[in-house]
């Protein structure tokens, strides 16, 4: 009689210790799951970018992209860059950025018209930041199972999109927001509160010649929009070729040049055809400075606002100190690194 409580408790014992065993096993999985696909994102394909933590090896092939990166203060996870950051133009503004750059030892494995797959694959990258236009190479790469980020930029909401993106998968989220935010603080500035019937009208012409200008989904029409004035060109398209007589009925009041090492601003006042036309007459032609400084594609298309609408309303914004807010501009975006690009 006295053996058959044994074996029962023997039985429940037993009983118990398998389920400890499969509660702790259960819990020491958990985390595993918990591990798998940390980050996540959808870039401008409607990818969704998957990674289990944040990128530290990243080849950048977008100029723009890059800047953003450096903006996020993470030149040290950037292992690869677009070709063009070696042209004498840019070359030493971002040697400013990049003692790597400088020295000329940051592999430059493609850019947006090549891509060199071995040397992307070479360099060992967790993420890879290319225009998504570039399908052939983009699929090659997630082939070798490195997760690409495809950029596609026709706003400066793009814009935000962009570098609020970089900063989830970068581990700077916080930073990214805090960019956004100045940025949109700074162009709210410029809001005119001037009468639509009132605002200076503009013509926006691009490097590629007089006659190329931008209608009303183009990142042009929303500067000029955002320097409170508007765009006289009212057509659909990005970016559209026009012709004289069309510039001479729309008679703008401030024109305004992308900024071109071939042309500037004398040359317009000098074209007898452009001699009636009211930009013209008051000698309110402008050009906006090195693309650097104004890039659209980055947030640094604020100091493009700023120049335009100190172009346009001149008395309204007197006291500004354009030399004096490219500064402060450069050095809230680049950190200490930008005291350098202001020089």
């Amino acid at each position: 009689m006295s053996r058959l409580p044994n074996k029962h408790l023997l039985v429940f014992l037993f009983t118990l210790a398998i389920l400890s065993l499969t509660g702790c096993s259960k819990k020491e999985s958990e985390p595993l799951k918990e591990d798998v696909a940390k980050i996540s994102v959808t870039d401008f394909r409607g990818k969704n970018i998957r990674l289990n933590k944040p990128a530290s090896r990243i080849v950048c092939l977008i100029e723009s992209g890059l800047s953003g990166l450096y903006m996020l203060g993470i030149e040290d996870k950037v292992v690869g860059v677009p070709s063009s950051v070696y042209k004498e133009s840019v070359a030493p503004l971002y040697a400013s950025l990049d003692d790597r750059i400088r020295e000329k030892k940051l592999p430059s494995p493609g850019n947006w018209d090549f891509v060199s797959l071995e040397q992307v694959v070479a360099l060992q990258p967790d993420l890879v930041i290319m225009w998504a236009s570039q399908q052939e190479s983009i699929e090659a790469i997630e082939e070798k199972g490195i997760p690409v980020y495809g950029v596609f930029l026709k706003s400066f909401a793009d814009v935000a999109k962009e570098i609020k993106d970089f900063g989830i998968l970068t581990g700077k989220e916080s930073r990214a927001d805090s960019l956004i935010n100045y940025t949109k603080t700074e162009v709210q500035k410029f809001q005119t509160g001037v009468p639509d019937s009132q605002k200076k009208t503009v013509y926006f012409m691009w490097a590629q010649g007089l006659l190329e200008t931008s209608g009303k989904t183009s990142t042009a029409n929303e500067l000029i929009e955002l320097a409170g004035a508007k765009n006289v060109c009212t057509a659909e398209e990005e970016h559209l070729v026009i012709n004289m007589e069309r510039v001479l009925e729309w008679n703008p009041d401030v024109v305004v040049l992308w900024w071109n090492a071939a042309k500037n601003p004398a040359d317009v006042l000098g074209l007898h055809e452009w001699q009636n036309i009211t930009a013209v007459k008051h000698k309110s032609v402008y050009e906006l400075p090195s693309v650097f400084y104004c890039d659209f594609w980055t947030l640094k298309y604020q100091y493009a606002v700023m120049l335009l609408a100190k172009s346009c309303y001149p008395e309204k914004h007197k006291d500004l100190d354009l030399e004096k807010e490219r500064h402060d501009m450069l050095v809230t975006l680049y950190g200490l690194k930008g005291l350098k690009l202001a020089e």
